[in-house]
């Protein structure tokens, strides 16, 4: 017992050794500090971000359901695709069919197939308009898949699209910008030069990729197909099976189901990719990881700036108080006493300048989240790996002040002038 409560007593004399040294060290202790918060400053504020957006896009991918799949004429990876054929062959591939969809979608085991494609036109209502929205041309069926709400008024219908009615839904930011307090159901607006009913107000799922800036309008798509003349070459398609039935099973189904429309022989390669949410979210996280390196890579020049600081402070502390030293040894003070004294005193010094970062980034965190479409949270397993991982620093970066410190001769210490 009163072995620990030595342990806890040279602690805090440590501990408030440092804030000592902090106090007459203003300058370099601050330039210490200041190295070890920006590191974790930078640690603290991405894995925030990167744990926001990470919930955003499994939110995104869960709305279709976890046993949907993807079908798009485009793989579902990263690649070095510059135009050529030898980069990126698989844009010779044939596009998906509105006809090859009804063809999947009949399968038994099918209960949907969602057909969708995106351009980008201008929007007008009455006297205010906007350069370009995000146009989404999907079939009836798409918010099944897509997720997300429609506050005031409805989806299409079936016949609307199948008569390319002029109907559409906007997102909340168009009904900001172009509104101004009209109700946008029943509104006529002009889009890419042709006019439209807005029957709806769709929110989507926010996340760090779609934030709906720009706005966002939905039209269904024989609609954007006749009237907007959009394009159905980069047509991709989201099956979703019924319940109960295996989605490998299906997918088998699909995939013959194609090869069979799009009369490919049997040793032909497939001319279009299919893709499952774990496949999504497997590329999404190889494109995470790069983030991961620059934070890491930010992280440990801050800390090793930190850590050079530690080392100057300490060794002048050291020089500073060698004589204090000398009296403590004559007075019983082993080498071990002084040498976690020291090391107490850098990672006191370490610790303040992660707790610092940690109230930085947990305000610019807040910024973020109420800021952007973005839901930032510091995970608490990051606070932690900061804190301890900056007093690991402090111990690593004092030790070669503390052993000198530890290892001078009493009696040298003492004539010290």
């Amino acid at each position: 017992m009163q072995h620990v409560i030595a342990r806890v007593s040279a602690l805090l004399e440590g501990m408030l050794m440092a804030l000592d040294s902090i106090r007459a060290n203003r300058v370099r202790a601050g330039l210490t500090i200041l190295g070890i918060a920006v590191g974790v400053f930078v640690v603290t504020v991405m894995s925030a971000a990167v744990h926001g957006i990470n919930a955003g896009v499994s939110k995104s991918i869960a709305a279709a359901g976890p046993t949907t799949f993807f079908i798009t004429r485009w793989p579902a990876e990263i690649n070095s695709c510059n135009g050529s054929a030898d980069s990126c062959p698989w844009r010779h591939n044939p596009s998906l069919t509105l006809d090859q969809a009804a063809r999947i979608a009949a399968l038994p085991d099918v209960m949907a197939v969602t057909a969708h494609v995106n351009s980008t036109a201008p929007i007008k209502f009455a006297d205010r308009d906007l350069s370009a929205v995000s146009v989404d041309a999907y079939t009836p069926d798409w918010f099944d898949v897509s997720g997300g709400d429609i506050s005031k008024g409805r989806n299409f219908t079936p016949e609307e699209n199948d008569a390319g009615a002029p109907v559409a839904l906007v997102n909340s930011q168009i009904v900001k910008q172009l509104f101004l307090g009209v109700d946008p159901v029943g509104s006529h607006i002009r889009l890419a030069g042709s006019d439209f009913t807005v029957i709806g107000v769709y929110d989507p799922i926010p996340n760090a990729f779609d934030s709906g800036d720009n706005g966002r309008v939905v039209v269904p798509i024989n609609t954007g197909y006749r009237r907007l003349n959009l394009s159905l070459r980069w047509l991709d398609l989201t099956v979703k099976p019924t319940p109960g039935a295996n989605r490998d099973a299906v997918m088998d189904e699909a995939i013959a189901t194609l090869r069979t429309t799009r009369h490919l022989r049997p040793e032909a390669a497939n001319d279009f990719f299919v893709s499952t949410p774990e496949k999504i979210m497997e590329l999404y996280n190889k494109i995470v990881g790069v983030f991961f390196l620059v934070m890491i890579t930010l992280s440990a020049v801050g800390l090793l700036v930190g850590g050079v600081g530690v080392i100057a402070i300490m060794m002048i502390s050291v020089t500073e108080r060698t004589r204090e030293i000398g009296v403590r040894k004559a007075l019983g003070a082993t080498r071990g006493v002084i040498l976690w004294q020291f090391l107490v005193e850098a990672a006191t010094l370490t610790t303040l300048g992660a707790l610092i970062g940690l109230a930085v980034g947990g305000g610019i965190t807040w910024i973020v989240r109420h800021a952007t479409p973005i839901d930032a949270s510091t995970p608490p397993l990051a606070i932690a790996v900061a804190v301890l991982g900056s007093a690991f620093a402090g111990i690593v970066f004092g030790l070669v002040p503390a052993v000198r410190a530890a290892s001078l001769d009493p009696v040298e210490a003492l004539r010290y002038e």
